[in-house]
């Protein structure tokens, strides 16, 4: 059989076109098989939780599987890099939050993947704000109340550890303040809070979610919340704008990402999951809430919206970890 030079190059044409179709076939099928949805963390934290409902509402709007798998280690690290190593076909995705995405860069020397380049952001899901909690024993009720105490001494103010996303926030608002504070890290926000109570520290910078029950019991009191406005569960707390520390804003944030080259088409069909997954007003959404989680906005929930979310975050660490004189190790 003899082939003509014409035969060739009008085959050699037609490829590109027919790559270019190729993803968009495959996503029409999507999914035919488990997603995996890596949590890069222990199971029982925020992220566990929210990465558990998230990937529960995603399965029942794609009619697929979602399986949970926790990856921990290294501060969220581990996981992440094993997603960022992953085929990148929309069958294993991660469940992103401050440390894998934007805290580690700034305290791990050498990390193994880059959060900005090795990803394709797919949605950010909600956010729980960071809040100042103080021990009834510190005497104190507002941020002006701390600036006061901490001009006779140190205030002592714990955190869940050196390099976490609440660490971080506390050496943004003593930049900000002018506050004389120590720094106590722990292992964990719940592992501070024994301390708290008794007193042992005056007070932690720490997740809403997990300050509202002591706050709420009267066993601690949460002087202010770090969110542009008040939180619903708990109306009678301010922000830190009110309480004169203008425009501080932080919070521990969850999103779902992908492999950097996963197809677009199964990228668009991922976000649009977790968008519906989480209308308002649905089981997932009200659940999120009623944990203390606030709902990424509509521009948040797409993927164009989360990665300018993540591009400003990773400037906000980057400045957090030179307040701290924090050396990547």
């Amino acid at each position: 059989m003899t082939i003509s030079r014409r035969t060739v190059i009008s085959g050699l044409a037609a490829t590109p076109a027919l790559a270019l179709r190729m993803p968009r076939a495959f996503a029409a099928g999507y999914p035919e098989r488990p997603i995996h949805l890596i949590v890069p963390f222990a199971a029982g934290g925020n992220a566990d939780i929210v990465g558990r409902l998230v990937g529960d509402a995603m399965g029942k709007v794609l009619g697929g599987t979602v399986v949970v798998e926790n990856r921990g280690g290294a501060g969220g690290s581990v996981g992440a890099e094993i997603v960022a190593r992953a085929t990148p076909d929309g069958y294993m995705l991660l469940v992103a939050s401050n440390g894998p995405m934007t805290v580690n860069p700034f305290v791990q020397a050498h990390l193994a993947y880059d959060p900005l380049k090795d990803f394709a952001p797919v949605a950010l899901t909600s956010y729980v704000p960071h809040a100042l909690i103080m021990s009834n024993k510190a005497g104190v009720s507002s941020i002006a109340d701390v600036i006061a105490l901490s001009k006779k001494a140190p205030v002592t103010i714990a955190s869940s550890g050196v390099g976490s996303a609440t660490h971080m926030t506390l050496e943004r608002f003593k930049h900000a303040t002018g506050a004389n504070i120590t720094h106590v890290p722990y292992r964990s926000g719940g592992a501070l809070m024994p301390d708290l109570m008794s007193g042992a520290v005056q007070g932690a910078m720490t997740e809403l979610s997990t300050a509202l029950p002591l706050h709420q019991g009267g066993q601690a009191k949460i002087i202010a919340i770090a969110s542009m406005h008040r939180s619903k569960l708990a109306a009678d707390i301010p922000t830190f704008d009110e309480s004169g520390v203008k425009g501080f804003v932080a919070q521990s944030y969850i999103g779902i990402v992908a492999p950097v080259k996963t197809p677009p088409d199964i990228v668009t069909k991922l976000t649009q999951a977790v968008a519906k997954g989480l209308a308002a007003g649905g089981p997932a959404a009200e659940k999120l809430v009623s944990l203390g989680s606030e709902l990424a906005t509509p521009e948040q929930l797409t993927a164009d919206g989360f990665a300018g979310f993540l591009r400003t975050d990773t400037e906000n660490m980057r400045e957090a970890a030179k307040l701290a004189g924090i050396v990547p190790q």
